[in-house]
């Protein structure tokens, strides 16, 4: 079986990216092949400044190696590195019908906010279905608001194969599993968007500060509570051991203590829960030769698969004679 996924450069990463995806992603580096790329690509649409869409992509690059991705077991890479994928793209929006995309979420969501859409957002999905389809990707590990991207996918491969016969795996969708929630520190969902995030590799005191601050209710220090659904709770959760999270439910349940002790439970929790991964980005920082070869391994391996099934979809759909 063979996995790809892709994440995009728009920011530093914080504990949703991480616990909603990342975390799955290195779990899935186990299976016959696996592709990760970073997909600067896509985040073009978004981030216009070259010096911040550059660091953006190393730093991701540092911190996806950081938190576990093993080179050795999956292959990482940088969208722009594998020019076969916008060559790809190009032939998929030849038969990508304008309807199709007009319904895809991010472009009406967009228009529906009254925001600028541009072409790049509006053709999104295409670019997305040959960053699938040019591995033949069997699984795509993605969120709900992503499946409906790999439905375009499955219809453009679909169509393709229609019009010039078998060419494309149809990949399917393997959702991830979003049972624990990430809320962000304001209770809402964690996102950049809300500016509510507590980043992977913030500096520890800063980090420790902000949980700090997490907004709670006000209810009496004496009153039991249910720690499910609690957003503190859910938090200490992702970073405590089972035995932990076990002790601090009892306590919810008793009543009798203040926030401010579990925020203090779970800065410490945090720290102990990153420490490893902290302290291999602080080799990876000082070594970005070594970061960037590791790109350039991952992008000659990316490219010479992609090679192989451009050169089959040109020479089915004409482009080179058989």
């Amino acid at each position: 079986m063979r996995v790809l996924s892709g994440i995009q450069p728009t920011g530093r990463f914080h504990w949703g990216n991480y616990f909603g995806a990342i975390r799955q992603y290195i779990e899935l580096q186990d299976e016959d092949e696996s592709y990760y790329f970073i997909a600067n690509l896509h985040a073009l649409t978004t981030v216009r400044d070259p010096k911040v869409l550059a660091g953006y992509t190393l730093d991701a690059a540092i911190d996806l190696l950081a938190l576990g991705l093993d080179p050795q077991r999956a292959t990482l890479f940088v969208q722009s590195d594998v020019p076969e994928i916008s060559e790809l793209c190009w032939l998929l929006l030849t038969g990508a019908p304008m309807g199709l995309l007009e319904r895809c979420h991010a472009y009406k969501d967009k228009v529906a906010r009254g925001l600028p859409a541009d072409a790049g957002l509006f053709t999104y999905p295409v670019l997305m279905a040959a960053d699938i389809l040019a591995y033949d990707s069997d699984v795509v590990p993605v969120g709900e608001d992503q499946v409906q991207h790999i439905e375009v996918c499955r219809d453009l491969a679909g169509s393709f194969n229609h019009h010039f016969g078998q060419t494309f795996t149809l990949p399917k969708a393997k959702l991830l599993d979003h049972s624990a929630k990430v809320p962000g520190t304001d209770g809402e969902k964690m996102s950049k968007s809300y500016n509510n995030t507590l980043e992977l590799f913030e500096d520890a005191k800063a980090q420790r500060k902000k949980i700090m601050r997490i907004t709670t209710d006000s209810r009496p220090m004496d009153e039991p509570k249910e720690p499910e659904g609690d957003h503190l709770f859910q938090l200490y959760s992702l970073v405590a051991a089972e035995a932990e999270r076990e002790e601090m439910a009892a306590m919810y349940r008793r009543g009798g203590f203040g926030y401010g002790e579990v925020k203090k439970a779970l800065a410490d929790a945090a720290e102990r829960y990153f420490a490893e991964a902290r302290a291999r980005r602080l080799e990876l920082e000082s070594d970005h030769d070594k970061v960037r070869a590791i790109l350039a391994d991952g992008a000659a391996r990316a490219r010479k698969k992609a090679g192989e099934v451009l050169l089959r979809s040109k020479r089915a759909c004409g482009l080179i004679p058989t």
